[in-house]
């Protein structure tokens, strides 16, 4: 599974950016998928995380009520829309896919295939 991650870049604080992650293997629409964040000089974080079918999400509560996880399986791609963004959210993001499970889970040892990255950077 590729995953191509997309939908970074430079927003001033207040404003709203929304990812996308294509995922080239058709098991996607039968794995979890999710969000992970990694700012300079800190550990790689949980965002979201959205079951296979999309019915079951986790959202971190540094985010909660602000950042949204969705999917479309047809597409194969998850998407994260961010609102209200804040210049504590610059980070990198990445998007995993869990293709072992299917319920969405914050546990970065389940997630098997990891994309690039995209960069988030929130100016004040």
């Amino acid at each position: 599974v590729q995953l191509q991650a997309s939908g970074g870049g430079l927003v001033q604080a207040g404003g709203s950016l929304r990812l996308s992650c294509a995922a080239s293997d058709r098991t996607f629409s039968i794995s979890a998928m999710s969000w992970f964040r990694q700012a300079p000089g800190k550990e790689r974080l949980f965002v979201a995380a959205i079951s296979w079918s999309g019915g079951s999400t986790q959202i971190a509560d540094s985010v909660k009520g602000r950042f949204t996880i969705s999917r479309d399986n047809a597409k194969n791609t998850v998407y994260l829309q961010m609102n209200s963004l804040k210049p504590e959210d610059t980070a990198v993001y990445y998007c995993a896919v869990g293709s072992r499970i299917g319920y969405a889970t914050a546990y970065s040892y389940n997630y098997d295939y990891w994309g690039q990255g995209t960069q988030v950077t929130v100016s004040s």
